[in-house]
């Protein structure tokens, strides 16, 4: 009797254990390779042409480390360990860091189609829908009371469409001073009075606390649809870019090759670094990519391109490593790519 009762003690304490081990998270995040994929189930032009290689969307798989996923990082060269304040915020939850991300994913996305429609000549126009919350500070007016998502609509009457206006007014104002806000958090218009209190690091500047952007989309024609599939972040913007763009001319840029790459794009066609490009390079090989952009950093010795070249070289890599400041350097470098010879 005692000796059953013994062995099902130690069965249910190997069971606790095994599920703290495995399934208890540490304040810790892991990232390491994620996938290569073709771009156009995400990207689809109206009427748009058809290419015969592909532009791929790479990505970094990151989640919440528990002991063993830790001590499987710890292992490998690949895999990052970050401590939860490097990823989240201030007080930022989980579903607060995802909303932070797919918005950064929704600027990269009107960022793309921007430069591809202007690139193309083609019909683009911009328009506003708001000013977003898109984070809250701490200790601050507007702590526990405005939230990340919110859409500020007005200030003390007056309608806002961009954040510079909303930055604009309250430039104005003075210490001991009060906003009434007009806001639209899940469909229902709300309102908020709030003191105005110095920005941290900017005792000349007052504000509410809260960090914002101007909700932007893009008016075009032809159509675009671009599902992202709960992808954050604002890394793919360059790849968006290139697979649009194409979409849009008869000319195609891929050339019967698979090409991959990441970096962020602003309005001015400007290529900006990302993180994890060692991962992203062990994913885009592992998909057969031929091509990696990678962005240049204005040929900074420690930029994304000379890591991404490093790993290429320690994995073995035959992709083609090609550095990008602007659009038009990946442009170029596609326009006098020779076709891919058929084995």
């Amino acid at each position: 009797m005692f000796k059953r009762l013994r062995y099902v003690t130690v069965f249910i304490f190997a069971v606790i254990l095994a599920i703290v081990v495995m399934y208890v998270p540490l304040p810790y995040y892991i990232t390491k390779p994620g996938l290569a994929e073709d771009l156009k189930p995400y990207v689809k032009v109206e009427g748009g042409y058809e290419e015969e290689g592909d532009f791929m969307l790479v990505t970094v798989s990151m989640s919440r480390a528990s002991i063993t996923s830790y001590i499987a990082a710890k292992l490998d060269r690949y895999q990052e360990i970050y401590p939860k304040e490097a990823i989240l915020g201030q007080e930022e939850n989980d579903a607060e860091y995802q909303f932070r991300q797919l918005h950064l994913m929704q600027e990269s996305q009107t960022a793309a189609i921007y430069n591809a429609y202007q690139y193309a000549g083609k019909s683009v126009e911009f328009e506003n829908r708001g000013v977003l919350v898109i984070s809250v500070a701490d200790n601050m007016p507007a702590t526990g009371k405005l939230k990340i998502g919110d859409r500020l609509t007005a200030i003390d009457g007056k309608e806002l469409h961009t954040a510079d206006e909303f930055i604009a007014y309250v430039k104005r104002k003075r210490s001991g001073e009060k906003v009434k806000i007009e806001f639209e958090r899940q469909g229902k218009k709300e309102y908020v009075t709030l003191g105005l209190a110095p920005i941290q690091g900017e005792t000349d500047r007052l504000g509410v606390g809260v960090q914002i952007t101007t909700d932007q989309k893009l008016k075009v024609s032809p159509n675009v649809k671009i599902d992202a599939h709960r992808i954050g972040g604002p890394s793919a913007g360059m790849m968006f870019t290139l697979e649009i763009y194409n979409q849009l001319t008869e000319a195609d840029l891929t050339k019967g090759y698979e090409i991959a790459g990441t970096g962020t794009i602003n309005a001015k066609g400007e290529v900006g670094p990302i993180g994890g490009i060692s991962q992203k390079v062990i994913a885009a090989d592992t998909a057969g990519a031929d091509i990696f952009f990678a962005p240049n950093e204005k040929g900074n010795k420690n930029s994304n391109y000379q890591e991404a070249v490093k790993t290429a070289k320690d994995i073995g890599s035959k992709m083609k490593i090609v550095p990008v400041d602007v659009l038009d350097d990946a442009l170029t470098y596609l326009d006098k790519l020779p076709p891919e010879q058929a084995d």
